[in-house]
Parts: C-alpha cells; sequence; structure tokens
C-alpha cells in the first residue's frame, strides 16, 4: 500500500500542548514540512518564544533555542550572525512579536537581518487567560474588554504586514490565514518560500498566520474558524505585502 499521508521528520513524536482546536498545531506542522522538503532540518535553529508556544523546542526536530518574551529576533540576529550558515528563524506570538517585542521586530526588520519570522495572530493573549492584545480587533471582546475593544481608550489594533512592508530592509512579507484546506495550502507555500528568501540571502522575511484561539475566544473550533474568516480576514487582509523578488523582475 502506497503512503499518502505521514508525519513530517521536521517535528518530534512529543505530544503537543495545546488546547483543542488551536491552529499551532497546523502552522507547526506546515513549518516542519518546508523545513523536510527544503533539506534544510540539519541546518536550521529555531528560536521559541514566550507564550502558548513556550515550548515549540520540544515539537521541532532542528536545534531551538529559548528567548526572552519579545527578544526572539535579537536571539535570531545573533544566531544568524554568528553561524551566517544556518537557516534561523522565530516562531512568536502576537503578544510576543507586537508588544513586548515590537521594538525587536521592527529594527531586525530595518536592519535586513537574514533571517525568518512566522508570528502568529490569533487576535488574543493566549497563554495568559485571554487578555487584550495588540491585534484584538475593535469590539472584541476579552477578558480585560468584556464590553468589547473601545479604539478610543485602547487604540487601533496593529497590522505587522502593512507596518514592516515600509522598510527597506524586509525582503518578503506575507498574511495567510489557516481555517481551510486551500488557506492552509497557500500558508505552507509562503512559509517554504520565506526560507528560500532567507538561502538566497535576499534578508529579513515574516509570515503572519491568521489562527484561531477557540479557548479564549469562548467558541467551539468549528465556531472559531468562521469567525476568523467572517472578522479577522476583512481587517486583516491575506496576501503578499512585500517580495522583492518581484520588486526586481
Amino acid at each position: 500500500m502506497s503512503i499518502v499521508f505521514q508525519k513530517t521528520k521536521g517535528l518530534t513524536d512529543a505530544v503537543t500542548h495545546y488546547c483543542p482546536g488551536c491552529t499551532h498545531g497546523i502552522v507547526h506542522r506546515l513549518v516542519g514540512e518546508a523545513l523536510e522538503e527544503l533539506g534544510i532540518i540539519g541546518d536550521a535553529i529555531g528560536v521559541a518564544p514566550v507564550g502558548c508556544s513556550v515550548m515549540a523546542y520540544n515539537y521541532f526536530s532542528c536545534d531551538m533555542v529559548q528567548a526572552p518574551h519579545g527578544r526572539a529576533p535579537a536571539v535570531a540576529t545573533g544566531l544568524k550572525r554568528a553561524l551566517p550558515d544556518n537557516i534561523v528563524f522565530t516562531y512568536q506570538g502576537d503578544g510576543d512579536l507586537a508588544a513586548i517585542g515590537t521594538a525587536e521586530t521592527v529594527h531586525s526588520a530595518t536592519r535586513g537581518e537574514n533571517i525568518t519570522v512566522i508570528f502568529i495572530n490569533n487576535a488574543i493573549y493566549g497563554m495568559t487567560g485571554g487578555q487584550m492584545a495588540p491585534t484584538t480587533l475593535p469590539g472584541q471582546v476579552t477578558q480585560t474588554t468584556p464590553y468589547g475593544r473601545d479604539v478610543n481608550y485602547s487604540g487601533y489594533p496593529v497590522r505587522v504586514c502593512e507596518m514592516v512592508s515600509t522598510l527597506d530592509g524586509v525582503a518578503f512579507a506575507q498574511r495567510v490565514a489557516v481555517n481551510n484546506v486551500k488557506n492552509v495550502m497557500a500558508a505552507k507555500a509562503a512559509i517554504k518560500k520565506a526560507f528560500e528568501m532567507q538561502i538566497n540571502k535576499k534578508g529579513f522575511s515574516i509570515i503572519e498566520v491568521l489562527s484561531t484561539c477557540s479557548t479564549n475566544w469562548g467558541m467551539t473550533p468549528v465556531a472559531a474558524m468562521k469567525w476568523l474568516e467572517d472578522n479577522m480576514i476583512p481587517y486583516y487582509p491575506l496576501g503578499v505585502y512585500k517580495d522583492k523578488t518581484k520588486e526586481a523582475e
């Protein structure tokens, strides 16, 4: 019997700690498949954040380094400069990347550090119990915005891809989602291309992945997927925000 599908060698056999319905597992698989298909598992170094994916070092088969909260791009910068022939990536949530780690993200990007950032945007703080995040939508209910996010009080959400794509050091920026099969396939292609940009020494690349948090959203996994489609995608449009290989053509 021919094998139709099997677990990627880019992931370990560890059982993940994520909540039922969490889409971190999907993104982990896509990253692992990209590493395997590009033949770079042995050359890759991942940087785990603080957040829901804090234990990512247990899940990826490549070398991993744990970073302090928000400092993953800074740690990745040091790794890449010390080991320029290795493929270095960070895997970060919206609290880690777009709140405490905003400066590290922006300055790594504007310097054109040749690293790859995988950014999980689920519009909420997952690990700490569902507080408002920088990416929480206007009107969205969280533990700290029980009447919905009031932009007059809390400001507007941060659109990360739009922001970093204005920086000259960014080679590739794309926003994807993992709410259906079509979008999952597009997300995989984007993640793989981001790694290829690094292999080809093009500079900083970031893939923003719109993801669900059914536990803290207070929804079933199916309802959470629908909420992402109806609410997050209109506010955070999918697509390529910067691609230096296209600009050069």
